[in-house]
C-alpha cells in the first residue's frame, strides 16, 4: 500500500492522517558539501582559541568570531540528525538504534578526552588526579550536565558545553519526532524554541539558575537545523526556489548580524539566520560544477570536516599539551613572526591528533553503526 492510499484509509476511516515525511527526490542521502563547511567551522573554532597569537595579522578579524563556528555545527546537526530521526522514526527500535549510534559516535573520544584531563590533572587541571577526581565534577561530565550550571570548566573540558547542549536535545527531540505525528506540532516547539532561546539571553540576569552556557539560550542553531529538515521534508517546493531562500536569509542574517542585531541579544538569531541560509543553498545546489562546491566537497576542508568532531574534542588539550613551546617561542622569538609559528604547530599538531584518533579508534568503532 503506498503512503498516499495509507493516508486516505486513514481519513475515511475518521481517523487523523498523519504525516509520512518524503526526503525530496533532489536530496542525495550524503551531501558532501556539507562535509567543507563542517570543516570551515572547526577550523574557524580552532583559529578563535588562538586569536591573542593573530593580533596584528588579516585574521584577527575574522577569527575573534571564531565562537560562531559552534552555531554552525548546531545548525548542520539539527538538519541531519532530524532528517535521520524522520526517516526511520515508524521503524522498530528506534530509540534504541537512534541512541546507540549516537553514542557509538560521541562517547569513544569523549571518554579518552576525560581520561587524558583527568589522569593529567596537575597539566590540566591544577590539583593531583585524587584532588581532581574529589572536586572537579566528573559526574557532571558523565551526564553532560556540565553546560547547566555555573562552573568553571577547565580549559581542556571548555569544548564539552556544546557537545553537552546536543546531548540534551535530542535527549528530548528524538521522542517528540517520534510521538508528535503532525508536523505543525514540531514546528510549534521548534519555533518556541527560537523565540525563547533570544528572550532569555536577554533577560538571562533576571534568573540565578541561567548561566551563559545554558542550554535554553542556545537552541537556536539546533532549532534551525531542525526547522529545515522538518520544511524539506514536507513543503513542496523545487530545489530552485529553496536556493533563493537560502541565498536571501543568508544575505538577511549576515545583514542583520552586522547592523541591528550586532552587540544585542539577537545577534546569536541573526548569525543563526545567516549560516542557516548558506547551509539551504549548498543543500539545494548540491552537485553543481563549481569551484565553490569543488573545494568544499574535495581535498582539505573536506578532510578537516571529516575528523572535525575529534578536533573540536582534543585541540585544547593538545594547546595546552604544547605550550612549551609557545613560552620558548615568546623567549626566543617575540612578535608576529613568533605567533604565527605557535598557531602553525597547533594546528599541525591538533589535526594530527585528531586525524590519529580517526584512524586509530573512530573508524573502527563507526563500524558497529551497521549493527543499529
Amino acid at each position: 500500500m503506498t503512503p498516499g492510499a495509507q493516508t486516505d484509509r486513514a481519513s475515511a476511516a475518521g481517523q487523523p492522517a498523519t504525516w509520512l515525511p518524503r526526503r525530496p527526490s533532489w536530496l542525495p542521502s550524503f551531501i558532501p558539501e556539507l562535509q567543507g563547511v563542517r570543516g570551515l567551522a572547526i577550523l574557524w573554532v580552532v583559529l578563535y582559541h588562538s586569536n591573542p597569537r593573530l593580533k596584528g595579522t588579516w585574521l584577527y578579524g575574522s577569527v575573534i568570531w571564531g565562537w560562531a563556528g559552534v552555531i554552525l555545527f548546531f545548525i548542520l546537526s539539527g538538519f541531519l540528525i532530524t532528517a535521520n530521526l524522520l526517516a526511520t522514526r515508524d521503524q522498530p527500535r528506534y530509540f534504541h538504534n537512534f541512541h546507540a549510534r549516537r553514542a557509538i559516535r560521541i562517547w569513544p573520544v569523549y571518554l579518552i578526552v576525560l581520561a587524558i584531563v583527568y589522569l593529567n590533572a596537575p597539566w590540566f587541571i591544577g590539583p593531583s588526579v585524587w584532588g581532581a577526581i574529589r572536586t572537579a565534577p566528573w559526574w557532571a561530565y558523565l551526564l553532560c550536565i556540565q553546560n547547566l550550571f555555573p562552573l568553571n570548566l577547565p580549559a581542556a573540558l571548555v569544548p564539552t558545553w556544546a557537545l553537552a547542549i546536543e546531548e540534551q536535545y535530542y535527549f528530548f527531540w528524538a521522542p517528540a519526532v517520534r510521538w508528535l505525528r503532525r508536523p505543525w506540532m514540531l514546528t510549534t516547539l521548534l519555533c518556541a524554541a527560537l523565540v525563547l532561546s533570544p528572550w532569555l539571553k536577554l533577560h538571562y540576569a533576571r534568573y540565578h539558575w541561567l548561566n551563559p552556557n545554558h542550554s535554553l539560550i542556545h537552541l537556536d542553531g539546533l532549532a534551525l537545523g531542525s526547522l529545515l529538515a522538518i520544511a524539506l521534508y514536507k513543503l513542496p517546493i523545487s530545489r530552485r526556489v529553496w536556493f533563493w531562500i537560502g541565498a536571501v536569509a543568508c544575505v538577511a542574517g549576515i545583514w542583520a548580524a552586522g547592523t541591528i542585531a550586532g552587540g544585542t541579544a539577537y545577534l546569536d538569531s541573526a548569525l543563526t539566520l545567516g549560516f542557516g541560509g548558506a547551509i539551504l543553498v549548498f543543500i539545494a545546489g548540491t552537485g553543481a560544477r563549481n569551484p565553490l562546491t569543488a573545494v568544499l566537497s574535495r581535498g582539505p576542508l573536506a578532510w578537516v570536516g571529516k575528523i572535525s568532531y575529534g578536533l573540536y574534542m582534543i585541540h585544547i588539550p593538545a594547546f595546552v599539551f604544547i605550550g612549551w613551546f609557545d613560552l620558548w617561542i615568546d623567549k626566543a622569538h617575540p612578535g608576529i613572526p613568533g605567533n604565527l609559528a605557535i598557531v602553525a604547530l597547533r594546528l599541525v599538531v591538533a589535526i594530527g591528533v585528531a586525524s590519529a584518533l580517526w584512524y586509530g579508534i573512530e573508524t573502527r568503532i563507526l563500524k558497529l553503526k551497521a549493527r543499529f
